[in-house]
């Protein structure tokens, strides 16, 4: 009778352990609650747990029950001590009288304690050694078969809620990080100009399309007179948060050397470049397409930095912009070419980045830059509006619902601005 009620109150307090396992508790709560659960299962003095660190090839101690301060910081153990490889190799290791077994690093420690016989199983998570738990007793030859099975299931119990607990952590602060990009990808887009300028004698319509929550692509307009604006666009190589700061870093630098109308567009490349050299680490550069647009006079004059050459439609021809010069970040000292030219009533003016033209199909073939040229040919005559949505839509029938893996930024302007329709 006596022994069916022990039975039945070790079957009572698995239970409560396992409730540890589904239980929304960090990775320290779940495991001082496992430590004195433990002890209170098994009727032994003390229990400690510790965990494996990897990296050291350490086993730290996380969390104790029934030992002082003193005895937990008694010194370092390895995964390579004789006890923890055998743990770790599938043995429940007993040591009847830690005071005097040589497998025993600390004796002395042990014997100030008051601790004799000590049981160490390991923590097994799908078939690897996470730490180990180990149950002391004030009395030699403590442990037998039924003290052994009970510190298994113990211990695979704690493997398993420790395990969710770091789970959980992880999640939380996905959770976090997950909507501190969000944020930050609202802010970013905050940068995007929500419409272009209005600028007498110009259609001008524009999209950014973001691969992930943050990126590196942004277009910025600046209107320095009543027929004359800037349009720039550039594309920071990087992905993510990193290249999303970089952006911004570079935005705000190209609004403030293009505000100072005295400036020439070689002094506010020449500018960009070597803040950008300053700022870029190895691998990371800039690529930037910069235009000053004169409906009056009826020019364009740009500098391409390593960007996709804007594309200028006349008659159904396509021809491309590209004097300019090295990608920005590079070399502080790079010199860059400026070109004018003359425009046309009906002309249109393609400025995009690399991920309009480098999307993939399920096949993984590229929509490319012919299909871009072919389609805005095909829609030359529309709105600019109308051009960048043809431009989109057919890229997407081409690509499907694949995922891409870079930003897309398109800003078309047309000459000689047409009524727009309703």
């Amino acid at each position: 009778m006596l022994k069916k009620k022990k039975q039945r109150q070790i079957q009572e307090q698995l239970y409560e352990l396992s409730t540890l396992i589904a239980g929304r508790f960090s990775l320290q709560q779940s495991l001082d609650r496992l430590a004195e659960a433990a002890v209170k299962i098994t009727g032994v003095k003390a229990c400690s747990i510790r965990l494996l660190d990897e990296e050291a090839g350490k086993l730290q101690m996380r969390s104790t029950y029934g030992l002082s301060e003193e005895y937990r910081n008694k010194g370092v153990v390895t995964k390579n001590d004789t006890v923890i490889k055998a743990a770790f190799s599938g043995e429940a290791v007993v040591l009847d009288d830690m005071r005097v077994d040589g497998r025993v690093k600390y004796r002395d420690a042990a014997a100030k304690e008051g601790l004799v016989s000590q049981l160490t199983v390991a923590m097994i998570f799908r078939e690897k050694a996470i730490g180990v738990l180990r149950l002391y007793s004030p009395k030699p030859k403590r442990f037998y078969e039924d003290d052994i099975a009970l510190a298994r299931a113990v211990a695979s119990q704690c493997a398993v809620a420790i395990t969710n607990a770091k789970l959980y952590a992880q999640a939380i602060e996905g959770a976090k990080l997950a909507q501190q990009v969000r944020l930050a990808g609202v802010i970013q887009r905050r940068m995007i100009p929500e419409k272009p300028p209005v600028v007498k004698g110009v259609d001008i319509a524009a999209t950014y399309i973001p691969c992930f929550d943050v990126g590196g692509d942004f277009y910025d307009f600046l209107q320095i007179s009543e027929s004359c604006f800037v349009v720039v666009i550039a594309d920071v190589i990087g992905k993510g948060i990193p290249a999303a700061i970089m952006m911004s870093m570079f935005r705000g630098a190209v609004k403030a050397y293009a505000d100072d109308s005295g400036q020439a567009i070689a002094d506010v490349v020449a500018k960009l470049n070597k803040m950008a050299s300053n700022e870029c680490r190895s691998g990371e550069f800039v690529t930037l397409f910069y235009a000053v647009i004169d409906s009056k006079a009826m020019t364009i004059t740009y500098c391409s930095c390593g960007h996709e050459p804007t594309v200028l439609i006349r008659d159904g021809h396509a021809t491309d912009l590209e004097k300019g010069g090295l990608v920005l970040g590079v070399d502080p000292d790079a010199e860059y070419e400026i070109e004018t030219v003359n425009l046309k009533n009906e002309d249109s003016l393609i400025f995009y980045t690399d991920g309009l033209i480098d999307s993939t199909n399920f096949e993984g073939k590229l929509w490319g830059r012919e299909k871009m040229l072919e389609t805005a040919k095909k829609f030359a005559t529309a709105p600019a509006s109308r051009m960048v949505k043809n431009i989109l839509n057919h890229r997407r029938r081409f690509v499907g619902l694949v995922r891409q893996s870079d930003d897309t930024s398109i800003v078309v302007v047309k000459m000689n601005e047409k009524e727009k329709p309703n």
